[in-house]
């Protein structure tokens, strides 16, 4: 897997770029990004697990999962910024493209003193030979410390993507 992060700036709002190569199937890359067993798989950083409760993959359609940290080291951090130890996204698809292009909105709901925002994703798979590139695109957050968390974030969760597709 090779991987680079980079953030650049949009007239509207800064988007930060996530690439990554992997030896699989453009199908198998959707379907863990598609599908409740994919996501509770891979989702979220190290440290967190993610229960998806509702998964409604269409233009229109609704997601909503929990993200709960698990590893000491988090829960002492989170409790010492004042976030809770679980939290609750839910978003909508706005593009549903098998098996290439997914694109949805979350809600930025959790974060203390910050009136809730929508942020912006786009996944892009694309077949190489033997395997695939993946690009995210995303809105970065409403301060530098939040977009620099949320790319750590990413950054993780792409990471143990790599290890499950590798796993296969």
């Amino acid at each position: 897997m090779k991987g680079k992060t980079a953030t650049s700036a949009r007239v509207s709002r800064p988007k930060i770029r996530f690439e990554r190569t992997f030896q699989a199937s453009a199908k198998e890359v959707w379907e863990l990004w598609t599908t409740k067993e994919g996501l509770e798989f891979w989702w979220g950083p190290e440290g967190f697990t993610t229960t998806v409760h509702k998964l409604d993959l269409r233009p229109g359609g609704e997601f909503e999962y929990a993200m709960t940290a698990t590893r000491q080291d988090l829960i002492e951090g989170m409790k010492a910024m004042g976030l809770p130890l679980t939290s609750v996204a839910r978003g909508t698809y706005t593009e549903v493209t098998r098996p290439r292009r997914l694109a949805y909105t979350t809600l930025a709901d959790f974060i203390p003193g910050v009136a809730p925002y929508e942020v912006a994703a786009l996944v892009e798979i694309q077949p190489l030979g033997r395997g695939v590139r993946m690009v995210v695109t995303e809105d970065a957050m409403h301060d530098e410390l939040w977009t620099e968390r949320s790319t750590m974030g990413m950054n993780s969760s792409l990471d143990r993507l790599a290890k499950v597709l590798k796993a296969r």
